[in-house]
């Protein structure tokens, strides 16, 4: 029979309660940032169209702004903003002295080409970590701002005290925003990685094999606890809306990996508080950077 277990569960990955923690190191750098230098960072966020989730999002990055002792301004762009007027948003944010990050929330309307938009945030203000210069800056192992859900997983496996190092892990999902990233970040801390996606053969057969498996195909429950090496630790960065689910459902079907894994992440409250963290700790290291005398 399976064992059930619930987020209290000695083996759950309680991302809420490490990110209540980063979040409070963020605010003593803050703290310590604007004795020094009077000035306070600042994260500039672009929400651009009138998705409520996008809305809703935005609005927990502002509160967590304030949270931490730091500035957030929303620009708001109605949904028929040309590709030119977003653009150029963004290049008067660049020149503004006064703005350390900033983030374009996504996604934007579809009309809209979300990369080139992203690609025009100066890499010293890409807290979100997404353009092609700085994710090319990972890829080259070179120093840059990493994105944020990738970084906050590999930041909750650190306070969790998880191997890297020879470790097998395996990523399923492909895209630039967390599967890219993702891979890249666990090879930085020299695991073996395989990256997996929606056209991988015999894709349980990949999955029992790693020592890290991370979820992150937007898939709702498409791995389960047969596809996981027992003692696994599991990572899902899935939010998916299933009708008739009263929340978010992740990538992996909880109650029968958890009966398996020696680590699992829930949803809600696994992956989800760690990318809010790391963007507030990337947005106060830029201000760090662009603010300290020594800069």
């Amino acid at each position: 029979m399976e064992r059930q277990l619930d987020d209290n569960a000695q083996n759950v990955m309680d991302g809420r309660s490490v990110s209540r923690v980063i979040l409070a190191e963020v605010r003593e750098r803050a703290e310590r940032l604007k004795a020094a230098t009077a000035g306070t960072p600042h994260l500039a966020a672009v929400l651009i169209g009138d998705d409520p989730a996008s809305a809703t999002y935005v609005a927990m990055k502002e509160k967590t702004c304030r949270r931490v002792g730091m500035r957030s301004t929303v620009h708001r762009l109605p949904a028929n903003t040309s590709q030119a007027e977003a653009e150029d948003l963004i290049r008067r944010l660049n020149a503004d002295d006064d703005t350390d990050g900033i983030l374009v929330q996504h996604p934007v309307p579809r009309h809209l080409d979300e990369q080139a938009i992203l690609d025009c945030v100066s890499v010293q203000k890409d807290v979100d970590g997404l353009s092609t210069l700085t994710m090319g800056l990972l890829a080259a192992g070179r120093p840059g701002f990493r994105a944020c859900t990738p970084l906050g997983i590999i930041e909750l496996l650190d306070r969790y005290h998880v191997t890297f190092e020879g470790a097998e892990a395996v990523v399923v999902g492909r895209s630039n925003i967390l599967g890219k990233p993702m891979a890249l970040l666990l090879l930085e801390r020299h695991a073996t990685v395989t990256i997996c996606h929606s056209r991988t053969r015999a894709l349980a057969d990949m999955t029992r094999r790693a020592d890290i498996l991370v979820a992150a195909v937007g898939r709702p429950e498409l791995i389960t606890g047969a596809m996981v090496k027992p003692g696994a630790v599991v990572i899902d960065a899935g939010y998916n809306k299933v009708p008739g689910r009263a929340s978010d459902v992740g990538d992996v079907e909880f109650a029968s990996a958890a009966a398996v894994a020696g680590l699992i992440t829930p949803v809600p409250g696994g992956v989800g508080p760690m990318t809010i963290a790391m963007l507030m700790q990337n947005t106060c290291t830029a201000a760090e950077q662009r603010r300290s005398p020594a800069s």
